[in-house]
């Protein structure tokens, strides 16, 4: 059996295609059909020796842990499904070694995918039962997840000579191309639909602005910001119309730190009137003393002597005096200095 420690140009060129093929599958907010959902689940319940489940269809995760938390539910099959189903892969004709298994899955991973974390569903409010287990996240099987599965798995299978038992490919591909979110019981299982909408920002982030970054059709909706999941008080309202004023109760440092970013100095500067501690040319050092961050928030404010432009900075709670600063901004170079050199 030969070792396969490098790819071929040819099959290099084709990682981009399977990734893009399943990320389209996981990113996917078509309306899911339930008859290719209802085989996908009887399929997958059989294949580990499982009578047919009742199967309930909801329109948002939180739909569904509401009917899971009114529901006489038994054991939990996640984790079964997921170990008859998750691949063992073995080789037809050659070997693929670690470094290229390593690789291959890390270029194949389809970011981002498990968009949702039951941590953001406001679990307290459906007031569910003690029965169920804190770590919700461990009761439901994610299409997205199992997409980025198939993507590599495909890619062995289709690509690397690999093989792999037909009924377990099947039922993978089955679960990340017709369900959304599925929650296996012994005698029920409910399925949540894919999302309305999803929106994300240049880096795959979950990511809008003054409007919801996962909808879905009954109303329930995620509001996110670059990434960073908000509560709906900030995410209803576009960043522009944040006010600073809200650092001053916010106890979230995370939040914190998504508040700064999306009003900018400038604006916190003005709103929460900044103390001027010292100036030099068109340079002067700010500190705003309400209790913003975590540490003091020291500024440099500039002026751009040919636009008139303004642009703030911040800078380490260290320095002592304009020209430190801008010495800091310069990496390490003096303002003398470098305008000689400019």
């Amino acid at each position: 059996m030969s070792l396969i420690d490098k790819l071929t140009p040819q099959q290099e060129a084709l990682i981009p295609i399977y990734w893009e093929k399943w990320r389209k599958i996981a990113l996917s907010t078509e309306r899911i059909d339930r008859d290719e959902t209802t085989q996908a689940i009887k399929i997958a319940y059989a294949a580990i020796s499982k009578s047919e489940p009742e199967i309930i269809f909801c329109n948002s995760p939180y739909a569904s842990l509401e009917i899971l938390s009114s529901k006489q539910v038994e054991t939990n099959l996640c984790k079964e499904l997921i170990n008859y189903i998750f691949p063992k892969l073995t080789n037809k004709n050659r070997e693929v070694s670690y470094q290229i298994d390593r690789q291959l899955i890390n270029q194949l991973r389809i970011l981002p995918l498990d968009y949702i974390s039951l941590q953001y569903l406001s679990i307290d409010k459906l007031k569910v039962k003690n029965r169920l287990e804190t770590n919700l996240d461990t009761l439901c099987l994610k299409s997205q997840s199992f997409a980025s599965t198939c993507c590599w798995v495909d890619f062995y299978i289709s690509v690397l000579d690999c093989s792999y038992s037909q009924i377990r490919w099947l039922i993978l591909q089955s679960i990340a191309k017709y369900c959304g979110w599925i929650w296996p019981y012994e005698k029920v299982c409910i399925v949540c639909d894919r999302p309305l909408h999803l929106r994300f920002d240049n880096q795959n982030r979950l990511h809008a602005e003054g409007e919801p970054a996962i909808e879905f059709t009954d109303g329930y909706s995620l509001y996110s910001y670059h990434g960073v999941t908000l509560p709906e008080k900030y995410g209803k309202i576009h960043p522009q119309q944040w006010q600073a004023t809200w650092l001053l109760s916010e106890k979230n440092a995370e939040l914190r730190r998504v508040l700064i970013q999306g009003i900018g100095y400038a604006r916190i500067c003005q709103e929460l009137q900044a103390v001027e501690l010292d100036t030099w040319a068109e340079y002067i050092l700010l500190k705003i003393d309400a209790d913003v961050d975590s540490e003091p928030i020291y500024l440099l404010k500039m002026t751009c002597p040919s636009t008139g432009l303004i642009y703030v900075l911040r800078v380490p709670p260290a320095v002592e005096s304009a020209r430190k600063a801008i010495r800091w901004i310069n990496w390490g170079i003096d303002p003398e200095d470098f305008f000689r050199q400019t």
